[in-house]
């Protein structure tokens, strides 16, 4: 196997666990970290296509803005969470969408 057919093994991998930790998951923690996955997955892509292009320093300086957007939305996601728990003393979604004010 050549290292850009690992690289997409790699991507439809990470895609997949992301995706399916997504859909399956309840908790807002969980569902975080299953879009950080997710993520990881769609910035391996984006070096494999670089890499295939022979673009290579686009594609890594482009993956490190991805890693910084990323952890911004992870700290934001898990505050968020954290604060869910104090108020409603609860991380289930499904819970969460039947409250009412």
């Amino acid at each position: 196997m050549t290292l850009l057919e690992i690289m997409v093994v790699g991507v439809l991998g990470l895609a997949g666990v992301g995706m399916y930790g997504l859909l399956i998951s309840r908790n807002l923690i969980k569902i975080v970290v299953s879009l950080q996955v997710l993520v990881k997955g769609a910035m391996l892509a984006l070096i494999a296509a670089g890499y295939a292009s022979g673009h290579i320093n686009l594609a890594q300086s482009m993956a490190v803005t991805v890693i910084v957007a990323d952890t911004v939305v992870a700290v934001i996601g898990l505050a968020l969470a954290i604060q869910v728990r104090r108020r409603f003393g609860t991380l289930d979604v499904k819970e969460l969408a039947t409250l009412q004010k």
